[in-house]
């Protein structure tokens, strides 16, 4: 069963004629409206981001390393010690 989520929260901002003019344009070929085309295109823009912010894409070269010392028996050192320590401190 579907759950219908309330639309509580606003988002408000001024634009020039030009900009809007521009939004109404490609909201109308886009067959939206404005609302729900700025709803869409924001969305898609912000999981955008927040994925080059959370997602690392290693080169072959780099996964071969990281893949290379996960596999081995070195013990940390204390370099990598006080960045766990650091890490837990923020991170709880």
């Amino acid at each position: 069963m579907a759950t219908l989520q309330k639309n509580d929260a606003r988002l408000d901002f001024r634009l020039n004629r030009e900009q809007k003019s521009l939004i109404d344009k490609a909201a109308c070929l886009a067959g939206q409206s404005v609302t729900d085309f700025a709803t869409a295109t924001l969305i898609e823009k912000a999981k955008g981001v927040i994925q080059e912010h959370e997602v690392r894409v290693l080169s072959n070269r780099d996964r071969d390393i990281f893949l290379a010392l996960l596999d081995s028996d070195a013990e940390p050192n204390a370099a990598l010690k006080q960045a766990a320590k650091r890490f837990k401190r923020h991170h709880g």
